[in-house]
């Protein structure tokens, strides 16, 4: 009886745990990041949301929970906590009277603008440490990953499909 697992079962197994390791290191850089950006205080769902509606301009707040897996009643209290700090405004559908649209204002696109430019600015101080090959070798790895989640259809898979990865290995 063989108890160890194949080799590429290993290797899924390795990347697996790296990946999460590195995704809890993101989330430390993350954090300091939007710390850095505002004083308004944002929870990570709300982020979410302003994450979605930056791709997705207009949609209603049905569109909203299905995108976030959330049950109406809490994307709409999200959404007046945003709308209360001025990054979210609802608007009456043109198609429909009864729907309402959901906006990210020009503070809204700002504090993500400024967010992210904070975040970029704290992978660009860890990623130009890394040599050439070291960033050759993290695009491709970030470009599989993007297209297998994009393959299996996931909710997020689509986003920010207007920036795909750049070539890095110069930076």
């Amino acid at each position: 009886m063989n108890t160890n697992p194949d080799p590429s079962r290993r290797e899924a197994q390795q990347a697996t745990q790296g990946a999460r390791e590195l995704i809890e290191l993101l989330e430390v850089l993350w954090e300091r990041g939007r710390d850095m950006v505002s004083s308004t205080p944002v929870s990570a769902s709300q982020l979410r949301v302003l994450y979605s509606l930056d791709r997705e301009e207009g949609i209603s707040l049905r569109t909203l929970g299905g995108l976030l897996g959330s049950a109406p009643p809490s994307v709409s209290r999200m959404c007046d906590r945003l709308e209360a700090l001025g990054f979210v405004q609802r608007l009456p559908s043109p198609v429909s009277r009864r729907q309402l649209e959901l906006h990210l204002t020009a503070h809204g696109k700002a504090y993500l603008r400024d967010l992210r430019a904070q975040r970029e600015e704290a992978l660009l101080a860890v990623i130009a440490g890394m040599s050439a090959a070291s960033r050759k070798a993290l695009l491709r790895g970030l470009t599989g990953f993007q297209e297998a989640l994009e393959e299996s259809g996931a909710p997020m898979a689509s986003s920010r499909q207007d920036t795909p990865l750049k070539d890095v290995s110069s930076a």
